[in-house]
């Protein structure tokens, strides 16, 4: 299982045409990050706004998805997180998870929880579901890092959790969790500008955001890196470096949807409480990647 999610997953963002999903954006970014090389998918994550979706879209986007993807590569469910352990456990009862390879569980988020907290919220998790489980270490959305400590608890504890997404932002304790992981448990990027780094040390991939919008560019980087081959993956890597700021400087995803609004893959828009980029990041964006095109084309 573990091979299927090493190199370049992308958590793809849900596309919205006045408030409503637009399932043909939804199918044309799909085809454009395949065809554009990426390892696995990530259905639902953050990145796709699955906590202003209704249980009803959630399931729609993940049916579709499976259909378009039609087994091309790996699935992953993205939207298993939560701050509240049961009903994350209830999810998995309530939606169809036929087609997917794994789940994404983020660490619950507002509470604050303990380390042992945390522990023993993964652990119920991983009783409860299906199929293999990435840890999604995010701090700065839920305020409380998983330590490595915790991390390295539970990949020990259970052959349940196969990976883990860790976007602390802090290599060393990406690198605490390299060394002492058992066999087999990946260790992901969960922040695209620290990937070449990071797999420099050991990590087996990402999980991108960027790569919805450049999928060749972010998993050649990617597959150039985890072969070696660091002058090409450095050359992939400073190609896309003046856009990821950004990509952030509003939020995510209205910087990365602005960024595929520009490429024609869909349009800007968002759901409240998120709102579209402003002008200014918008032209900063158009700007850079006009200049991505004329360096990739030179």
């Amino acid at each position: 299982m573990e091979n299927l999610l090493k190199g370049t997953g992308v958590a793809l963002v849900t596309p919205f045409v006045n408030g409503e999903i637009d399932f043909d954006g939804l199918g044309r970014i799909i085809g454009h990050v395949i065809d554009g090389g990426v390892d696995f998918i990530v259905s639902l994550g953050t990145t796709g706004e699955a906590t202003t979706l209704t249980p009803e879209e959630c399931k729609d986007v993940f049916d579709f998805t499976k259909e378009k993807n039609n087994g091309r590569v790996p699935l992953v469910a993205g939207m298993f997180g939560g701050n509240w352990t049961g009903k994350v456990i209830n999810r998995f009862a309530e939606y169809n998870l036929e087609g997917f390879d794994a789940v994404m569980s983020s660490s619950p988020a507002y509470i604050k929880p303990a380390q042992e907290g945390i522990f023993r919220h993964y652990m119920k998790i991983a009783e409860a579901s299906p199929l293999p489980i990435i840890i999604y270490n995010v701090p700065s959305r839920t305020a409380c890092n998983v330590t490595a400590e915790t991390t390295l608890r539970l990949a020990h504890a259970s052959d349940r959790f196969i990976a883990v997404k860790e976007a602390s932002g802090n290599l060393v304790q990406a690198m605490k969790i390299m060394k002492d992981r058992p066999e087999g448990f990946l260790v992901l990027s969960g922040d695209d500008q620290l990937t070449l780094p990071l797999i420099g040390a050991g990590a087996d991939g990402v999980i991108s955001v960027i790569a919805n919008a450049f999928p060749f560019e972010f998993s050649s980087l990617v597959r150039n890196a985890l072969e070696g081959d660091y002058n090409a993956a450095r050359h992939y890597n400073n190609l896309l470096l003046d856009v990821h700021p950004w990509l952030y400087a509003d939020g995510n995803p209205p910087g990365i949807k602005a960024a595929m609004e520009l490429l024609g893959l869909c349009r800007r828009e968002v759901r409240l409480p998120q709102v579209p980029v402003s002008d200014a990041t918008f032209n900063a964006l158009k700007s850079e990647l006009e200049a991505l095109t004329l360096k990739r084309n030179g």
